[in-house]
């Protein structure tokens, strides 16, 4: 769905969470009235106090009475098992996203880690590999299988140093849950190795991970080597 048809809302929670990620809103500082952003965005009272009850579900913001809106420092942690993603957690500045393969209409691989519905079956799913690199530094490399449904012209999109969470927030208003996931250690075989940046049989952290969404039989999957040397991952589910 076009940006320009989303919710009055979301339009108004997209704005404040750009500027809070990219600091124009420091941590601590107050964010406008709800009288000023209705002035200024020219929405409802209700409108206004939906998009900031976005922003508190998502650690933006916390509301105190008689202050307003404080803003919260955005996570510096690794953000692969937050709903609110990694681009969110540690910052676009930050992020580098390098597309391996770009997404690819294919059956669902067998076996599948996860079980899956039989309407995702059905549809097929779109395959897509990327290497997530901070600070000059490749910390993870995950394989995503997204159920091929109403996702018009998704495979044509440029995922290149784009958010995957956004894309599908903004553009076809999927947003994320919740999940659940899998870890254990392995030791990093060459190719691992290699996209890591690491040694063969150096320690990386296997993730398989599914997240739901708001979206009936529609849910996300996702394997992810993650190079925890120098970085933390956090989550709330």
């Amino acid at each position: 769905m076009a940006e320009n048809k989303l919710p009055q809302y979301k339009k108004l929670y997209e704005s404040l969470r750009k500027h809070i990620v990219s600091g124009v809103y420091e941590e601590g500082s107050l964010l406008p009235s709800e009288n000023e952003l209705c002035a200024v965005h020219n929405m409802t009272r209700p409108t206004v106090r939906h998009a900031l009850e976005a922003l508190v579900q998502d650690g933006f913001i916390q509301k105190k009475q008689g202050k307003g809106s404080i803003v919260r420092k955005p996570p510096q942690d690794i953000g692969i098992l937050s709903i609110s993603g990694t681009s969110s957690a540690i910052g676009k500045d930050f992020l580098q996203t390098q597309i391996l393969q770009k997404p690819e209409i294919m059956s669902w691989p067998e076996p599948f880690h996860f079980e899956i519905s039989e309407v995702e079956r059905d549809f097929g799913c779109i395959y897509m590999e990327r290497l997530r690199i901070v600070n000059g530094q490749p910390v993870f490399y995950d394989i995503n299988h997204i159920p091929n449904i109403n996702l018009p012209r998704f495979t044509s999109r440029t995922f290149e140093n784009k958010s995957l969470f956004e894309i599908l927030r903004t553009q076809y208003q999927i947003e994320v849950k919740g999940g659940q996931q899998k870890l254990k250690a392995l030791k990093a075989d060459p190719k691992i190795g290699k996209l890591l940046n690491i040694k063969k049989g150096d320690p990386v952290l296997y993730i398989e991970r599914k997240l739901f969404t708001n979206r009936e039989n529609f849910n996300i999957y996702s394997t992810i080597y993650f190079n925890s040397e120098k970085h933390a991952i956090f989550g709330n589910f």
